[in-house]
């Protein structure tokens, strides 16, 4: 018996990188065109039905990446039948995913140690180092630092291209949509309801007297408490894995993401983007911006919105 599956090509926005060619190249894998083969948005992202045996994805999908050739171009094969791509829930790592900087790196700044603590951020996102005691090491460098100072870091953070699009189209389709992260409730509280996620889960700083006290709160959220928190709103919202959108881009996202039934590793790590890939609810963005999250779930670009109603 196979299973529902529908193969997806994404690039960059306005790359134009999908051509005629590459899709002839992929059909030619197929061995034929699907009868619901289609453009999501020209250029950009384009999909076919396929029926497939789960064992047979990663060598279909291989064989189609190597008729595309080096094309900036991602290839994912995704299961499920058309109700079940699009997700009732969103799971969202926030740093290097919803916004483009490291926090705890911005505050390293502020402190004059950035290239010392970055260099563990990186060590701990490629999953070298313990996540909850790699996070501790660091924030106990930043005993004293006044709190107001964080407001500094909350004016410089960048959005990742895509993130408002994929919140407010997802929320006008009725999705449950939660911002969890390994980074501090001071950014993500404000970060999240910026952008409309429902729900925040993350770290919280130890602030007395207007200063970090360099320690966080036990428990602290690290890989396991990031996958237990996806599986609580899963059961919280008496829903299927099945229904579940997860994104990251590090390795302390990997339990969350094989938590869920799509897990997107996100311009990632090597160590998440390898689990993606051999994951057969796994999926990998390397080219596209987070709009790629809504082509996998079958959106076209004219089903997106821009904007939550104020």
């Amino acid at each position: 018996m196979h299973d529902p599956y529908t193969l997806v090509l994404t690039a960059a926005p306005a790359s134009a990188a999908i051509t005629d060619a590459v899709t002839e190249a992929a059909l030619s894998v197929l061995g034929g065109v699907p009868a619901d083969a289609r453009w999501l948005s020209p250029g950009e992202a384009w999909e076919a039905r396929i029926d497939l045996a789960t064992d047979d994805v990663t060598s279909r999908r291989e064989a189609i990446e190597a008729a595309i050739g080096p094309a900036p171009i991602d290839v994912n094969v995704v299961r499920g039948n058309a109700a079940l791509r699009r997700k009732r829930l969103l799971v969202a790592d926030m740093e290097s995913t919803i916004i483009e900087q490291e926090l705890v790196d911005e505050i390293a700044d502020l402190t004059g140690r950035r290239a010392e603590v970055a260099a563990v951020t990186e060590a701990a996102m490629r999953g070298e180092l313990d996540f909850e005691g790699s996070l501790v090491q660091r924030v106990s460098l930043f005993a004293g630092l006044e709190a107001h100072r964080l407001e500094e870091i909350l004016e410089r953070v960048t959005l990742t291209p895509g993130a408002e699009t994929l919140l407010a189209t997802m929320r006008a389709n009725g999705a449950w949509t939660a911002l969890v992260s390994g980074g501090f409730t001071v950014f993500a509280e404000r970060i999240a309801a910026s952008l409309g996620f429902h729900a925040v889960h993350a770290n919280v700083l130890e602030i007395e007297g207007g200063q970090l006290m360099g320690l966080v709160r036990e428990p602290i959220l690290g890989p396991q408490g990031k996958a237990e928190t996806t599986q609580r709103l899963i059961d919280e919202g008496g829903i299927d894995a099945s229904q579940v959108v997860a994104v990251g881009d590090g390795a302390n996202d990997v339990a969350m993401l094989a938590a869920a039934g799509l897990g997107v590793a996100f311009h990632a790590k090597p160590v998440l983007a390898a689990q993606a890939r051999a994951s057969a609810n796994g999926a990998v963005i390397a080219h596209g911006d987070l709009t790629a999250l809504l082509y996998l779930q079958g959106y076209g670009r004219h089903e997106f919105v821009t904007r939550l109603p104020s």
